[in-house]
């Protein structure tokens, strides 16, 4: 597996990640003895970068990482996150705490479930609107202090909150999606990053499962699955996507790879600082997502593949209206 540096002072990590909040939500019934062996299998295969959140699954994600990491935690950089809390206004929705005495609680009760004594990047999940991002930071630059944490990381920020929080400590890495289908941050976020030696990690960069190929109709997902609700996944604007993916699985065809690698080689293309963090719970689409990796392609091909996919040509918004008043504050 290649290796890439997360951050201008980061440390090396490999060029793909592991998100491992589908293992235990939003994408059907977990499998916790697939998903060990799936992590397990990810580090046998050079897989050193570990995604995961104390938000998914209540923590019980964190838990089954921290499974993983028994015996192994030296051939891992351990990411997680903090500030997503129960709440919202609906069912399994979800409320923001930034806070400085939930983010030290937060810290402490990941490090538990995890079984570490220190956290390589501790992310904010979202952005507290109720808190200014400077008493956030400071807070996370306080557990850097104590040694609990090594570097600090945002997910779903905007440019401007970015500069901010990179004023009052150094910010290694910024979360966000990033997919052939979902590219805003290129007029965003991504060229402050670049401006101030950020890490930028994709997630979600096979789209939620849909640039695999694999979904062809919302039908076919579970009663818990976030796409169900997710307006890319509905109606009108599934048929329209489903023409994308049919162009992206055409070049695919041609090129003797599968749609997920191309979607994959394709953002690993888009700078040597960018890190994606694609999601699995099965060891076999691991393999395949892996093989991506490694996937030398041409100019040609890569611009076939952008063309395939064109990102004014996506039907529909990538959250809900609740989720996307939490994201990019």
């Amino acid at each position: 597996m290649q290796t890439r540096t997360l951050g201008a002072k980061g440390s090396r990590v490999s060029a793909l990640g592991l998100g491992c909040m589908g293992m235990s939500q939003s994408y059907g019934t977990p499998d916790d003895v697939e998903s060990l062996a799936t992590l397990l299998r990810a580090l046998e295969l050079g897989i050193t970068f570990f995604d995961t959140a104390d938000a998914y699954a209540l923590g019980a994600n964190e838990t089954l990482v921290g499974r993983a990491l028994q015996g192994r935690r030296s051939e891992v950089f351990l990411a997680t996150k903090c500030g997503l809390v129960p709440g919202g206004t609906g069912p399994g929705s979800m409320g923001v705490d930034g806070s400085p005495a939930h983010i030290r609680a937060a810290c402490d009760a990941s490090l538990a479930r995890l079984k570490v004594d220190r956290i390589d990047l501790y992310y904010l999940h979202r952005v507290d609107p109720k808190i200014p991002i400077e008493e956030s930071v400071r807070a996370m630059a306080g557990l850097v202090d104590e040694g609990k944490v090594r570097y600090l990381g945002l997910s779903e920020v905007a440019p401007e909150t970015l500069r901010r929080a990179y004023s009052v400590h150094p910010i290694t890495a910024v979360q966000s999606e990033y997919s052939l289908w979902t590219r805003d941050v290129e007029r965003g976020v991504l060229p402050v990053c670049r401006e101030l030696g950020i890490g930028f990690v994709p997630f979600a960069p096979l789209g939620r499962g849909f640039l695999t190929g694999q979904v062809r109709s919302a039908a076919t997902f579970g009663e818990r699955d976030y796409r169900r609700t997710s307006p890319r996944f509905q109606g009108e604007n599934l048929a329209r996507n489903l023409s994308l993916v049919d162009a992206l699985a055409d070049v695919a065809r041609e090129t003797g790879h599968t749609p997920a690698q191309l979607a994959l080689a394709w953002v690993l293309s888009r700078g040597p600082d960018i890190v994606p963090i694609p999601g699995t719970k099965r060891r076999r689409y691991l393999e395949e997502n892996i093989a991506a990796a490694s996937l030398a392609l041409t100019p040609s091909v890569l611009a076939r593949i952008e063309a395939a996919v064109p990102a004014d040509r996506v039907a529909g918004a990538r959250y809900s209206p609740d989720a996307q008043s939490m994201a990019g504050r």
